[in-house]
């Protein structure tokens, strides 16, 4: 039996502790708040996302102790967001991850450093790149919880690792495959949080999917010009881990960026809007990181300048969207 430390209470912790828990894995799951620590002791849901998700506690073990739900695992998987992960983890000892292997399932960047979550680890706790992989979609965590088919892709220089990963995460219901683009995978999944939003924003302006799916093959292209100065190598974007992600993200109703978009479109202020979500939307954030890297590449990114200027400048997505408009082809 495999043991893996799961960190973070939120729906796509909630979902990858189904998956692997149900595989045959003990999952110690470390969430903040001891309120649902007991809940799901006592009801063996968590209350507060996927509450029709049930859990065996023969194989789930709910904790607050960090310390003690990360100590035996042989796998640490990173699934809170990622303006927490520097708070959580900076918890810990810098050895307490050295025989580990850690990976992230978060969409999304260390606010102020404007790091990848795995770039953060290994630079905080000394890990050789072969000990980290991430988690992409497309999937979303509401279809896991209701057993729809879904795809993942684990990102890893090391092939072994990732295989083994996407082993533990096999099922009737999710196929996993491997994939070496660890840099690729985590930006992608950033930069279409950032396009979800935009594409949210306008639709809540008032354009329709004829304008979405213009912003969504523009978006690819923006991707991949950010991708060539950052990290050039040759990749195919139009792979489930990147295209795959970016469409799900973009047009699904389970999306929370797009939500997120769609309420700051309607008039919503980012605070309002979090507020009212009550989970957290990763682009948000990421529109701040990326735009602050962008800075020094001067990459040609009108989509994520757009999202920056309303989100950050405040200046109308009335105005904004039809500037972008005359931008995009």
């Amino acid at each position: 039996m495999e043991k893996i430390a799961m960190l973070g209470g939120g729906s796509w912790a909630t979902a990858l502790t189904k998956i692997l828990s149900e595989n045959g894995s003990r999952v110690d799951w470390w969430l903040r708040s001891k309120d649902d620590v007991q809940h799901l002791l006592r009801t063996r849901h968590n209350r507060r996302y996927l509450p029709a998700v049930q859990f065996d506690l023969n194989r789930v073990y709910p904790s607050t102790d960090l310390e003690d739900a990360i100590e035996d695992a042989d796998w640490l998987v990173l699934a809170v967001p990622a303006a927490f992960v520097q708070p959580v983890l900076d918890k810990l000892g810098r050895d307490a991850l050295k025989h580990k292997r850690v990976v992230s399932a978060i969409k999304g960047m260390i606010p102020g450093k404007n790091q990848l979550v795995t770039d953060y680890v290994a630079e905080r706790f000394k890990l050789s790149r072969h000990q980290l992989g991430v988690i992409a979609g497309p999937c979303h965590a509401e279809e896991v919880a209701l057993e729809k088919q879904s795809y993942l892709t684990i990102g890893s220089p090391d092939a072994e690792l990732a295989e083994e990963f996407c082993e533990l995460m096999r099922n009737r219901y999710v196929r996993a495959h491997p994939a070496t683009d660890l840099d690729g995978i985590e930006y992608c999944a950033v930069m279409k949080n950032i396009i979800a939003l935009t594409g949210g924003i306008a639709h809540g302006v008032g354009y329709g999917d004829n304008f979405l799916a213009v912003l969504v093959s523009n978006a690819v292209q923006e991707i991949r010009r950010f991708l060539q100065v950052i990290s050039p190598q040759p990749r195919d974007l139009s792979a489930s881990a990147y295209l795959g992600d970016l469409l799900v993200t973009a047009y699904s109703q389970f999306s929370r960026n797009r939500t997120f978009g769609g309420m700051v479109g309607r008039g919503y202020t980012v605070k309002s809007a979090q507020l009212e979500m009550n989970m957290v939307a990763e682009g948000y954030y990421a529109v701040k990181s990326i735009h602050e890297l962008n800075k020094k590449m001067k990459v040609n990114m009108p989509i994520t300048e757009a999202a920056y200027n309303i989100l950050y400048e405040r200046i109308s997505p009335a105005v904004e969207m039809e500037l972008l408009k005359e931008k995009l082809r």
